[in-house]
Protein backbone atom coordinates (compact mmCIF):
# COMPACT_ATOMS: atom_id res chain seq x y z
CA UNK A 1 0.00 0.00 0.00
CA UNK A 2 1.26 3.40 -0.95
CA UNK A 3 1.60 6.23 1.78
CA UNK A 4 0.20 9.37 1.24
CA UNK A 5 1.73 11.84 0.19
CA UNK A 6 2.41 15.43 1.94
CA UNK A 7 0.40 18.64 1.46
CA UNK A 8 2.37 21.54 1.68
CA UNK A 9 1.61 25.22 0.85
CA UNK A 10 4.56 27.04 -1.44
CA UNK A 11 4.72 30.69 -1.66
CA UNK A 12 6.86 31.78 -4.29
CA UNK A 13 7.34 35.24 -6.10
CA UNK A 14 5.65 34.98 -9.45
CA UNK A 15 8.46 35.63 -11.61
CA UNK A 16 10.31 32.08 -9.68
CA UNK A 17 7.05 30.82 -10.27
CA UNK A 18 6.89 31.34 -14.00
CA UNK A 19 10.30 30.59 -14.78
CA UNK A 20 9.58 27.04 -12.91
CA UNK A 21 6.28 26.36 -14.92
CA UNK A 22 8.29 27.36 -17.94
CA UNK A 23 11.42 24.83 -16.94
CA UNK A 24 8.74 21.96 -15.72
CA UNK A 25 7.03 22.63 -19.62
CA UNK A 26 9.92 22.00 -21.60
CA UNK A 27 10.57 18.59 -19.15
CA UNK A 28 7.44 17.45 -19.88
CA UNK A 29 6.38 17.41 -16.19
CA UNK A 30 3.90 19.56 -13.94
CA UNK A 31 5.13 22.28 -11.94
CA UNK A 32 5.09 20.00 -8.59
CA UNK A 33 6.63 17.23 -10.37
CA UNK A 34 9.68 19.76 -11.22
CA UNK A 35 9.72 21.15 -7.73
CA UNK A 36 10.03 17.37 -6.19
CA UNK A 37 12.65 16.39 -9.17
CA UNK A 38 14.82 19.51 -8.18
CA UNK A 39 14.10 19.10 -4.57
CA UNK A 40 15.47 15.11 -4.64
CA UNK A 41 17.64 16.19 -6.79
CA UNK A 42 19.34 18.61 -4.05
CA UNK A 43 19.08 16.04 -1.76
CA UNK A 44 21.28 13.59 -3.26
CA UNK A 45 23.81 15.97 -3.80
CA UNK A 46 24.23 17.23 -0.54
CA UNK A 47 24.15 13.37 0.82
CA UNK A 48 20.97 14.11 2.49
CA UNK A 49 18.26 11.55 0.44
CA UNK A 50 17.10 9.91 3.00
CA UNK A 51 17.13 5.82 2.49
CA UNK A 52 13.55 5.08 2.94
CA UNK A 53 12.35 7.63 0.12
CA UNK A 54 9.90 6.32 -2.35
CA UNK A 55 11.47 5.98 -5.84
CA UNK A 56 9.40 8.71 -7.99
CA UNK A 57 6.06 7.36 -9.82
CA UNK A 58 7.28 6.89 -13.22
CA UNK A 59 4.72 9.23 -15.11
CA UNK A 60 3.02 8.99 -18.85
CA UNK A 61 2.02 6.42 -22.04
CA UNK A 62 3.70 3.10 -20.67
CA UNK A 63 6.30 1.30 -23.35
CA UNK A 64 4.38 0.21 -26.32
CA UNK A 65 4.60 -3.64 -26.15
CA UNK A 66 7.27 -5.56 -28.67
CA UNK A 67 6.27 -8.46 -30.54
CA UNK A 68 8.13 -10.49 -27.77
CA UNK A 69 6.00 -8.93 -24.68
CA UNK A 70 9.28 -7.18 -23.58
CA UNK A 71 8.03 -3.75 -23.99
CA UNK A 72 11.22 -2.91 -26.83
CA UNK A 73 10.14 -1.24 -29.64
CA UNK A 74 8.66 -3.04 -32.29
CA UNK A 75 10.43 -0.87 -35.03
Amino acid sequence: MATERKKLLLRLDPSVHDALARWAADELRSTNAQIEFLLRRALNEAGRMPSGAARLPRRGRPPKEGPDGDGSDPS
